[in-house]
């Protein structure tokens, strides 16, 4: 469902249907750890250049902080429905997750609790694997709907900014640009859209 690089141009971390988070090493093409979520994972990001933090969004409502020299998990937080994908911010400092509850919610990693939630009327999580993203600045988020709507919240005032609307089907995926204030959105219909500086 997901993978990311972990520190290392070497190593990649994956995230599974099958409930586990393989580290792989991609000299060797092996999978070199197996770590046991007990939950089918929907997303993961690593929060360090050193590769030692995983966080991980699972289907189970819980996402879980884990530390590549243990086993087990170091933490996790309980939400109110599947976690459908993470972002973080530039910083490192905020994280992102979507949640099927139809909400999208801020952690706080340095404080390690929820700090924001965002919500609307109209807006509600497609699927369990629905997209949502921080804006290069981390000024913005955005996420798909499963109306067609492309939500953009402002992360620093907490208001709706704009809904775009262009897709007739359910929006799964948005990425902003990294260099520009741009931002591309993909549809169930295989429909994508770029948008102009949002």
């Amino acid at each position: 469902m997901a993978a990311k690089f972990l520190g290392e141009p070497t190593k990649v971390v994956s995230g599974s249907h099958d409930r586990t988070l393989k580290i792989w090493d991609l000299r060797s093409k092996a999978c070199i750890e197996t770590k046991f979520a007990g939950s089918s994972c929907n997303d993961l990001v690593t929060t360090d250049d050193s590769g030692t933090t995983i966080i991980s969004g699972h289907f189970d409502k819980r996402i879980r902080f884990w530390d590549t020299r243990s086993d087990s998990t170091s933490r996790d937080i309980p939400l109110q429905g599947k976690v459908t994908s993470l972002d973080l911010s530039r910083d490192a400092n905020f994280l992102l997750a979507c949640v099927r509850d139809d909400t999208i919610k801020v952690l706080d990693l340095r404080m390690n609790q929820i700090t924001c939630s965002f919500s609307a009327e109209g807006f509600k999580v497609g699927c369990d694997w629905s997209r949502a993203a921080f804006s290069p600045d981390g000024q913005y988020i955005s996420v798909g709907s499963l109306n067609g709507g492309v939500f953009v919240w402002n992360a620093i005032t907490q208001k709706l900014e704009t809904v775009l609307k262009e897709h007739t089907s359910e929006v799964r995926a948005v990425s902003w640009q990294p260099h520009t204030s741009y931002l591309a959105s993909v549809d169930k219909m295989k429909k994508a859209v770029v948008w102009g500086e949002v």
